[in-house]
């Protein structure tokens, strides 16, 4: 199926939003909606946990000599096989409650990053630039980017499902707190993804992230357009930092067990609540069934699998190709000389931008600036980088152009500023000759017209694409005057608008073409369609605020009153737990069919 194409978009409320990015949600709330409701099979005899024999001790002496077991090393490795025995780490049982599908999305969010990181691996193999030119590099991009689409929503859907379990409860908060932090990473790891592709799309990415960036001070050193720089980060540090957390939350899941089922009807008076409390932190005593965790894994992985490589096979890969100087000045040269005549007067975004680039512009405020902490730190001239520089060079050969430097140069700054000026409105009714040289409308406007219609020569040529990214060692991966200077014109947003990436979507969750973007970034583009903000100046800075706001609230569910109580609320849970529910409204009987005693419910260790 051809996806490339331009997709179809639907205005809802404050939203324009793709109809591949509701497709999307759809689907995840579909799984999870199924989740709730289909019947989880009962195969299985509930079989009621061993008893612990009288004085037995939780953990062996694991091999201590007589008089060791004072050393630190003794102690440490007693503590850490208490806290993580084998039966923890692979168990074969598991409490009988664990009975809806609720619970795969757990092991399948972790089959499908192991995928993620197989099809990365494969990628990374070939370099940055495989994919964009060989047809097994781009059916490795389309496995990378369907695995990293099913591992997000599964990841999301897993956390849906652990919020209405209240799965924080019994001493279990570190527990969330390390799942919200994997999905944090994750967002992270995805959005420094879609930098490291070096097409159009993290163009666009770039250059409108930046700005979030730069407004709280952390854009010179987390440069969203110096695409090596996220590559890095995207490949090798966060994984690594992701890894960890996700490998920590396993084991804390493993160490506390899963949360208890929330009882059908809310404990009422404080001595029923902090009974109830006392049950979730205690170890359960209760019937359990068999569960085979690498069973489960492995078809987990097989079904991931399966799904990524049909996907890949029949949906492809978007790569709209990145936008150059000289593709700029190949479609619209007016637009170019404009943009170069607003650089030499002083006017572009560039030159009134501010930090980190240069002190011309006011940053973002919100009772402070950050970046004015941050100072100017990747000083850019907009006219001496994007204009002078490159035609100095070319003027060694060029004596007309070199008179004419020698003019601009010998004038002050303000007969300077009228001279570009002039250009500018000039501009608007440029026509060119068989040849593509400007013909412009006289005006007072000195040496500009040779200048900038050298410019535009060297532009076609390429010469200013290679003077921008020169004077970078070794890969030369940062683009970012090059994308300063392409957002400076009008031809670039043109692309984006064309591509449904501008305006209230911000350029980061929509996908070109009739792909699904980045629906978990929701929350962000939230605060940039609330009325009162969205005209702003500062609603980058505010956009930051709130989502981070937003984020330690999420981390912080298990310490608000009300808000951790929402799912007590809400009974979303009874539909989670309904088969153990059941089971325990009906009286238990033996093997034989005999009568039996109730189920144990927990107790307080």
């Amino acid at each position: 199926m051809n996806l490339n194409p331009p997709g179809t978009y639907l205005q809802w409320n404050v939203f324009t939003i793709s109809v591949a990015n509701l497709v999307l949600i759809a689907v995840m709330v579909v799984i999870f909606g199924v989740a709730l409701v289909l019947p989880f099979p009962r195969g299985q005899r509930f079989e009621p946990s061993p008893p612990e024999a009288p004085g037995q001790p939780d953990v062996p002496d694991a091999g201590i000599e007589p008089g060791d077991e004072k050393m630190w090393t003794a102690r440490v490795r007693r503590a850490a096989l208490k806290a993580l025995a084998p039966g923890k780490l692979l168990p074969d049982r598991q409490p009988a409650y664990v009975a809806s599908w609720v619970y795969v999305f757990g092991v399948a969010s972790l089959a499908a990053l192991g995928v993620v990181i197989a099809s990365g691996f494969a990628l990374a193999l070939g370099g940055p630039d495989w994919w964009h030119t060989n047809p097994v590099g781009h059916f490795c991009n389309s496995l990378h980017l369907w695995s990293v689409e099913l591992f997000m929503a599964l990841l999301v859907i897993h956390l849906w499902g652990k919020f209405w379990m209240a799965a924080w409860r019994g001493r279990r908060t570190l527990t969330w707190i390390t799942g919200v932090v994997a999905f944090l990473a994750s967002v992270v790891e995805c959005f420094t993804g879609y930098l490291s592709q070096q097409n159009f799309d993290s163009q666009w990415i770039a250059t409108n992230g930046k700005d979030a960036f730069n407004a709280v001070g952390v854009g010179a050193f987390f440069n969203l357009m110096n695409f090596g720089q996220m590559l890095m980060w995207h490949i090798v540090l966060i994984p690594i930092v992701l890894v960890a957390i996700v490998g920590a939350h396993v084991l804390l899941v493993r160490m506390r067990g899963v949360s208890h089922p929330l009882p059908a009807a809310r404990p009422r008076g404080l001595a029923a609540r902090r009974a109830a409390a006392r049950a979730d932190r205690a170890a359960w005593r209760g019937p359990t069934r068999r569960y085979d965790i690498l069973k489960e894994g492995t078809i987990a992985s097989l079904v991931i699998l399966a799904l990524t490589f049909g996907l890949a096979g029949l949906l492809s890969s978007p790569d709209d190709p990145a936008v150059t100087v000289r593709s700029w000045v190949q479609v619209a040269p007016d637009d170019f000389l404009a943009t170069a005549a607003s650089e030499l007067d002083g006017t572009s975004l560039t030159a009134t931008y501010g930090p980190p680039y240069n002190a011309n512009g006011t940053p973002q405020s919100e009772l402070f600036a950050p970046a004015n902490l941050a100072g100017v730190r990747q000083p850019i001239d907009p006219a001496a980088v994007f204009v002078l520089g490159p035609l100095a060079k070319a003027a060694t050969t060029d004596p007309q152009l070199a008179s004419a430097l020698s003019t601009w140069n010998a004038a002050g700054a303000s007969q300077q500023g009228k001279w570009a000026t002039a250009y500018g409105n000039a501009v608007a009714k440029v026509t060119f000759d068989p040849r593509g040289n400007p013909v412009l409308p006289a005006a007072a406007d000195g040496p500009v017209p040779v200048m900038l219609a050298t410019e535009l020569t060297l532009a076609r040529s390429g010469a200013i694409d290679a003077d921008l990214g020169a004077g970078q060692p070794f890969y030369g991966t940062d683009f970012t005057k090059p994308l300063l200077f392409l957002e400076d014109g009008q031809y670039y947003a043109n692309i984006a608008t064309a591509d449904h990436l501008t305006g209230d979507q911000w350029g980061v969750m929509n996908e070109t073409g009739s792909y699904p973007g980045q629906p978990w970034l929701w929350l962000y583009q939230l605060w940039y369609h609330m009325p009162g903000w969205r005209n702003s100046a500062n609603v980058d800075l505010i956009a930051i605020y709130m989502t981070g706001l937003a984020t330690l609230l999420l981390l912080a569910v298990p310490f608000v009153p009300g808000l951790r109580d929402i799912p007590r609320w809400i009974p979303v849970h009874r539909l989670i737990w309904r088969s153990w529910n059941t089971t325990q409204a009906e009286p238990p009987v033996t093997p034989s069919g005999e009568p039996a005693e109730p189920p144990a419910r927990p107790v307080a260790s």
